[in-house]
């Protein structure tokens, strides 16, 4: 072993003092351990055993691992220690970088912590060839802009550590001054406040749901456990908890058994507290909660922005009393996402919700640098532009995020942040870093309005193609016509050119004013100048993104068959076609699809929004013609001749005619329609959503519709 009284290991006592310096002030360091990995990892088997690094994680391999003490985990499983505390992260970075899970892991960082990189020297970054690049199809790109630009911020942060063990084992290390009084965790005023909130929603009137929002590391986890405790000893008997992961609530019950005045360690995790005579504490895996619906008074979901709104909206009308909690800026995906999302339901459901949010940090000091310093690496704080776009000067443009100046691209990035549910730092690493990418904004009296973020994909060549279209091959980096040749068995849609719109957003004060719509235009006109097949995009499907799509000239192509864990719908694929080859694709594929529907609606998507079933079934192209049989059957039960069970098929049949939806929609009973003929609802189901009183009830309404339909068609 190196001596330590050398020239040639850390000077042990220095960073001990400086560990001391940063616990006192209640801050954290990022260290960039800068070349050879090897110097590097023995460097820091010198250094880490005379350090507090318990708990800790190092992110690379076993074989490797500079200290006992620290729990190895994969690069990508950040997240997963989410709501938890760590005092040390050695993280590997020649075995990859994902985005999310750096971020992730720096919000689990408390006062005092290190966190150390392992890394090429910064001027390499631009070019090193990230191991994670393999994983989202970056790995073909030669630059890297998103890697420069974290180098460039780094390089330009005085708070940083730089080592380089080979050349400078002891580089100077910073003073840290020391506040007047010690930094110590404790509640702040927004924690006792929020205390105080939670306990009037808990023990108030019902249907008055509370939404907590706050930046990471303000207490909110700990808040909700000791609310939950008082809510216990005031007379609650019941509170269950749920999140995406149980790891992530072990904060909560840490905080909740403190305040119980009992035993804590963290390998009770999600135990449950007892409180009083029986009250009651519980942890519940979400899918459990909602598939028994068990009994509790107030139920309390955090980190709520990483569950599909459909789930929580569930939760919501579920119980009496709900509070959710979210992060704004989050390593998982944005609050402000959520909040916008989850917004329209919650005024929809529950008018009377309140909010409530934390500023003031709890695990380390308001002057933390590493907090200030992940916020700007990864845009963690992006905001889209204070000043309001008028209806002025329009201009959309192309504009590339990888060369964009740090202002234009938080500005940009916001809008993504605020338009979508889960924008995360992966999500800015992949619209820089994608050779394939291309981008539009469009700008109101100069001011950022909107912008487009589209990547080519496709164009493999025939062979290729076709062993996609069998599942023999996955490509990565061609979501789209991977998945139209996988699903729908057209080779084709692998080999065409096919330009993906990955995001759309307008600013909120410029929605309704057809700007959306000039940025695909943009797009469209780039593809034909491209000699691009067509243009198309995915995502979780919704009547309101629908329609926004068919106004832009793209057609539905396909429904997938799994819910997204991200918006908790079902994807949805549309296509325009620019080329010859490629409006025929597009024909192909939808005529297919209605070939399909009526038998594929019932099996695979009998739960989804009826309104969503309807209007996609309005724009397939028309099934087979009504012959005289199917109008005798419908002219029979519309007058109560014939029953349901036995003219199903013909109603099926019927609802597949062009425009034959719109008089089921201007009746009212569209839902039913949507049920009972097309997704395979029982009468005794649909009684019990409500949807009819019975089965007598329900056909004369679906009668009188088929009636409306008679009258109002006599061409069909």
């Amino acid at each position: 072993m190196v001596d330590q009284t050398g020239l040639n290991g850390p000077d042990l006592a220095a960073w001990q003092r400086l560990q001391a310096g940063l616990q006192a002030a209640g801050h954290r360091r990022l260290v960039v351990l800068e070349g050879d990995r090897a110097a590097s990892l023995a460097w820091l088997r010198e250094l880490l055993p005379a350090l507090s690094v318990a708990p800790g994680v190092w992110t690379g391999p076993d074989e490797d691992q500079p200290e006992s003490s620290l729990t190895a985990i994969k690069p990508v499983e950040g997240r997963r220690w989410l709501g938890q505390e760590l005092a040390c992260v050695v993280w590997d970075g020649w075995r990859g970088n994902p985005p999310d899970s750096f971020a992730a892991l720096s919000g689990t960082l408390s006062a005092g912590g290190l966190f150390f990189w392992l890394m090429p020297p910064l001027e390499k970054w631009g070019r090193f060839a990230d191991p994670d690049y393999r994983r989202t199809g970056l790995d073909s790109a030669s630059e890297h802009p998103f890697a420069a630009r974290l180098a460039r911020i780094v390089a330009g942060d005085s708070a940083v550590i730089r080592v380089k063990p080979p050349v400078n084992p002891q580089p100077d290390l910073p003073e840290v001054a020391r506040p007047p009084r010690d930094f110590q965790v404790g509640a702040t005023g927004d924690q006792r406040a929020l205390v105080e909130n939670v306990l009037r929603t808990g023990l108030g009137r019902r249907r008055r749901p509370l939404v907590v929002t706050a930046d990471r590391g303000r207490g909110k986890s700990a808040a909700l456990g000791m609310a939950a405790v008082r809510l216990l000893s005031e007379g609650r008997q019941r509170v269950l908890v749920t999140a995406p992961e149980a790891g992530a609530l072990k904060t909560l019950f840490h905080h909740a058994r403190l305040a119980a005045g009992q035993v804590s360690g963290p390998e009770m995790g999600t135990d449950d507290v007892v409180v009083g005579h029986g009250g009651r504490l519980q942890y519940s895996p979400l899918h459990h909660l909602l598939a028994d619906r068990p009994d509790a008074e107030v139920v309390m979901v955090d980190e709520a922005a990483a569950i599909p709104a459909d789930l929580l909206k569930q939760v919501l009308l579920g119980w009496p009393r709900v509070i959710f909690s979210t992060t704004v800026h989050g390593y998982e995906g944005s609050g402000r996402g959520f909040a916008i999302r989850f917004r329209s339901v919650l005024d929809r459901e529950t008018p009377h919700w309140r909010s409530a949010s934390l500023s003031a940090p709890i695990r380390w000091a308001a002057s933390d640098p590493l907090e200030s310093l992940t916020r700007h690496m990864f845009l963690l704080d992006a905001e889209a532009s204070l000043l309001a776009p008028d209806g002025a000067g329009v201009v959309v443009e192309r504009w590339n995020p990888a060369t964009a100046a740090d202002e234009e691209l938080n500005e940009a990035f916001g809008l993504l942040v605020d338009a979508h549910y889960r924008t995360s730092p992966g999500d800015l690493r992949q619209w820089m870093d994608d050779p394939a990418v291309v981008s539009w904004r469009v700008k109101c009296d100069g001011a950022l309005a909107g912008v487009l973020w589209a990547t080519l994909e496709g164009g493999l060549d025939a062979d290729l193609a076709e062993q996609v279209m069998l599942g023999r091959r996955r490509m990565r980096g061609h979501l789209l016509p991977q998945s139209l040749a996988t699903h729908s068995g057209f080779a084709e849609a692998a080999s065409q050119r096919l330009l993906r719109v990955v995001r759309v957003a307008v600013d909120a004060r410029s929605r309704g004013r057809g700007l959306g719509r000039r940025l695909v235009e943009a797009a469209f006109d780039h593809a034909r100048a491209q000699g691009v097949d067509g243009i198309g995009t995915s995502f979780g499907g919704h009547t309101r993104l629908v329609t926004f799509w068919q106004q832009c000239g793209l057609e539905p192509v396909r429904l997938g068959l799994k819910r997204e864990a991200s918006s908790g719908e079902y994807p949805l694929q549309m296509l325009g076609g620019v080329s010859a080859d490629g409006k025929k694709l597009a024909h192909q594929l939808r005529t297919r699809l209605a070939e399909h529907w009526l038998a594929l609606v019932p099996r695979n998507w009998p739960d989804a929004e009826p309104g969503l079933i309807l209007q996609l079934t309005s724009s397939l192209p028309p099934g087979g013609a009504l012959n005289d049989h199917d109008r005798r059957d419908l002219w029979s039960f519309a007058h109560g001749y014939r029953g349901f069970d036995l003219v199903l098929p013909v109603l099926g049949k019927l609802s597949m005619q062009t425009e034959a939806m719109g008089p089921v929609l201007t009746t009212g009973s569209g839902s039913l329609w949507a049920r009972a003929v097309l997704q395979g609802w029982s009468w005794q189901s649909l009684q019990a959503l409500g949807e009819c009183q019975g089965r007598e009830q329900g056909e004369a309404a679906l009668r009188s519709v088929v009636r409306h339909i008679l009258q109002n068609r006599p061409d069909l």
